[in-house]
């Protein structure tokens, strides 16, 4: 049975983070990522990413590839990949013998999937070689260099050649926030993945670009959507919605530029912050699908019909890792009934 299969046709995925909870240390934090990716797996989910992040004392997965690598070892047939690296932190050529080195080391089973944001603050971009005023400008000529490397043109005489990398078939997608990808996406004729988990505003206006401006590739004959929905699932409502306040504690951080470790949840969080804060973290929230079976089931399936989605990839930020593992348990069994 093929539970990455939803009862309308809809693959399921896993987004994760690889959190570091409270208390926790980076090396847990890797192994309990290999212990919901075999999950997953086993529950039949189609691919497992993971998201470069920078200056993040939560967030393991920095170092991308290496987090892939792993993961990929770790298991057998789900496919692995980014979700995603941040082109513009890296030259092309570094990406590509990166991804090359993957795919030949796990044939058939990686993704890349390309970010045009940061995925920090501005003093880690300068750390990491960038400029913050001009960070992304670039993303479309880092992006046909990287293809370049892949695919060389007839005749080309580059000395430069990304080994392994050269002549791999490996499936690059283009991530956003926006409808700047979504734009560059259909343009080149490329999968299209958007962040409505923590960036709702520009869903529709994105998806709508992308499927109306596709034009047939290589790559892709027609548009293929992936939506991100930030799921909280349990045995009821309410500990749903306990469990899904270390989430909002998460963002809480952000909004107040001091990033932080997954905190265990609270019972309300609206009383930690100001009327300000909080209305932040309800709009970018208010796609969050977060309670018990019949309620995610609902909303998650009226989330596909809003999109259309060929995809959905599901990320889980909850503090307690058994509770993290049955809520992807959940949305698996809820989706195939």
């Amino acid at each position: 049975m093929d539970w990455g299969l939803t009862k309308d046709g809809t693959a399921l995925s896993v987004l994760d983070l690889v959190p570091i909870p409270e208390g926790s240390t980076p090396a847990e934090a890797f192994r309990r990522s290999a212990e919901l990716a075999q999950l997953a797996e086993r529950l039949g989910y189609r691919r497992f990413w993971v998201a470069e992040h920078h200056s993040m004392p939560g967030i393991a997965s920095s170092a991308t590839a290496v987090v892939i690598a792993y993961l990929a070892q770790q298991t057998r047939t789900i496919r692995v990949g980014s979700g995603g690296v941040m082109l513009p932190n890296h030259a092309p050529l570094i990406v590509a013998e990166q991804f090359g080195t993957l795919a030949s080391m796990f044939p058939g089973r990686i993704d890349l999937g390309l970010g045009r944001a940061p995925g920090t603050d501005a003093p880690t971009i300068r750390a990491l070689g960038g400029d913050p005023d001009r960070h992304g400008h670039d993303f479309p000529d880092r992006l046909a260099q990287l293809l370049r490397y892949f695919h060389p043109a007839d005749g080309d005489e580059r000395r430069v050649r990304a080994v392994p990398g050269e002549g791999m078939e490996i499936p690059i997608w283009l991530l956003g926030s926006s409808d700047f990808s979504a734009r560059l996406a259909a343009e080149l004729g490329l999968p299209f993945a958007y962040a409505s988990h923590f960036a709702p505003d520009y869903l529709m206006i994105a998806l709508e670009t992308y499927r109306a401006n596709f034009r047939p590739s290589a790559w892709l004959k027609e548009p293929y959507v992936m939506v991100g929905a930030a799921v909280v699932a349990a045995a009821t409502d309410e500990e749903a919605r306990y469990l899904a306040t270390s989430a909002q504690l998460q963002q809480l951080s952000l909004i107040r530029g001091k990033p932080s470790r997954l905190q265990p949840p609270v019972e309300r969080v609206q009383d930690l912050c100001s009327p300000y804060e909080w209305q932040i973290l309800q709009t970018r929230g208010r796609l969050a699908i977060v309670g018990g079976p019949e309620t995610v089931r609902d909303r998650l399936r009226a989330f596909i019909e809003l999109t259309k989605a060929d995809e959905v990839i599901v990320m889980s930020q909850i503090y307690d890792h058994a509770a993290r593992l049955r809520s992807y348990e959940l949305v698996a069994e809820v989706m195939r009934s």
